[in-house]
């Protein structure tokens, strides 16, 4: 895997990286995995984890994963945490995930590009052209699109509705 960061140092307060250098503005990644899936994620603030420099906290995050198959996968939240290492990123509050007429509504969202996985959690809504459906998890092979949604307890039921 290859990765690249652009950071625009135009919009870099060289007063504010003397006292807090751990900070950047208008942070992008780029990763490619061993199938041709390109991972693209932007931020408009990253802040380097300073016990650990593999890490980095992002604000108002953006994520693109152009499939090999031509279709795309976006996601949008509040907050994220990205290791520059396996680029494995947890997204957090209001996250939105849109794939074809799909869209996915949580709190939070474990994805990993080695793993092919996103696990979706807290309070989701997955809803598409005919079905909104509500539950704790769902769990995506990103590769094969196979799809997990259940409930954390046993005695609850995943709530599935028609649209139509």
């Amino acid at each position: 895997m290859k990765k690249e960061q652009t950071i625009n140092s135009e919009n870099i307060n060289k007063e504010e990286v003397k006292s807090n250098s751990n900070v950047i503005q208008d942070v992008k990644y780029f990763s490619k995995d061993t199938q041709g899936n390109e991972y693209i994620l932007d931020a408009l603030e990253g802040q380097i984890d300073l016990s650990d420099n593999k890490t980095i906290f992002l604000t108002k995050v953006k994520a693109l994963i152009k499939l090999t198959n031509g279709n795309e996968i976006n996601i949008t939240s509040d907050f994220g945490k990205y290791n520059i290492n396996n680029y494995d990123t947890i997204f957090s509050k209001n996250v939105i995930i849109t794939y074809l007429n799909n869209k996915i509504k949580g709190n939070y969202l474990d994805f990993s590009l080695n793993r092919n996985s996103m696990i979706i959690s807290k309070d989701v809504v997955y809803s598409n052209l005919n079905n909104m459906l509500r539950a704790d998890v769902v769990e995506i092979d990103i590769r094969t699109k196979d799809t997990k949604i259940f409930m954390l307890e046993d005695n609850k039921k995943v709530d599935i509705k028609s649209i139509n």
